[in-house]
C-alpha cells in the first residue's frame, strides 16, 4: 500500500463498515431465535442483548428443572417396575372345581419355571387327568391355565389347593 493518507483512511472505513455489517447480521440472527416482542424496537441494542441474556438464562433454569423432573419420573417408573416384578415373585394360584372339571390358574414370575412342573406333579399325584394346559406371557408374569378331570365325589380341589400352598410357601 502507498503511504497515501486517503487510501489508508478509506481502507479503515471499509473494515469498519464490514464490521458493522457483520454485527448487524449477527444481531439479526440473535433476534430471529428469540421470542417476538413488540417493545424491542424502542430499546437500545445493549438492553436488547441484556434481555437475550436473561432469556437464555431462564431457558437454562427451565432445562435444569426439566432434567430434574425427568430424573424423578424415571425413578418412579423404575420403582413401579420393581414393584411389579416383586408382585409376581411369589406364585399365586386359584383352583375351581365344577363337577368333574378342575381348573387351576397359576400366575408366576418369569423366574419361576419349576412351579408349573410341580403343579402338574401334584395334580397327577391326586389322580387327576390333565386335559389341557396353556400359558401366556404378560410383561413380567406368566399366566398358566390347567384343565383336568377329577373324581366328582372326592375333595380334590381342597387337597390340591393345600398341596399347592405348601409348595408355593416352600414347605
Amino acid at each position: 500500500m502507498e503511504n497515501n493518507p486517503s487510501s489508508s483512511k478509506s481502507g479503515r472505513k471499509l473494515v469498519e463498515r464490514d464490521r458493522r455489517n457483520q454485527m448487524k447480521d449477527l444481531f439479526s440472527k440473535l433476534n430471529s431465535v428469540l421470542p417476538p416482542q413488540s417493545s424491542r424496537e424502542g430499546i437500545s441494542r445493549p438492553d436488547q442483548i441484556g434481555e437475550a441474556i436473561d432469556y437464555i438464562k431462564n431457558l437454562q433454569i427451565k432445562l435444569e428443572k426439566m432434567k430434574e423432573k425427568k430424573g424423578n419420573l424415571t425413578d418412579i417408573v423404575r420403582s413401579r417396575n420393581a414393584t411389579m416384578n416383586m408382585e409376581f415373585k411369589s406364585p399365586q394360584f386359584k383352583i375351581q372345581q365344577i363337577g368333574s372339571v378342575l381348573e387351576v390358574v397359576l400366575v408366576t414370575g418369569l423366574d419361576c419355571p419349576f412351579i408349573f412342573n410341580e403343579t402338574i406333579r401334584i395334580l397327577q399325584e391326586e389322580g387327576s387327568d390333565i386335559v389341557n394346559a396353556s400359558y401366556t406371557v404378560l410383561q413380567n408374569a406368566v399366566l398358566h391355565k390347567i384343565h383336568s378331570q377329577v373324581d366328582e365325589s372326592g375333595n380334590a380341589a381342597s387337597r390340591i389347593s393345600e398341596k399347592l400352598k405348601n409348595c408355593v410357601n416352600g414347605r
